[in-house]
């Protein structure tokens, strides 16, 4: 989770694409031009099932000097002894 916040505040598109599940994973990502990170708030971790958890956040960044909070569910899978996030829904 914090890598993927990692990646889209530095731009690393590749990193979020390898590690979207293959399932779910579209063909590119869109980053958000001018878009100033803030922040990463983790606010519950489950574990799902043996092999599946969820993670909810609230990512802060600023666009076009406006403050705007993504809060999301997150879904990963674990395989190959690597979780992939698969999905979220985002509030």
């Amino acid at each position: 989770m914090r890598s993927r916040y990692s990646a889209f505040v530095f731009g690393l598109t590749d990193h979020l694409l390898l590690t979207w599940h293959p399932s779910t994973r579209p063909e590119s990502v869109e980053m958000e031009p001018g878009a100033q990170w803030l922040g990463l708030e983790i606010k519950d971790h489950r574990l799902t099932g043996a092999d599946s958890a969820e993670v909810t956040f609230v990512a802060r960044f600023r666009l076009a000097g406006r403050a705007v909070r993504q809060h999301e569910r997150s879904r990963f899978v674990l395989e190959g002894g690597r979780w992939w996030y698969v999905d979220g829904d985002v509030r």
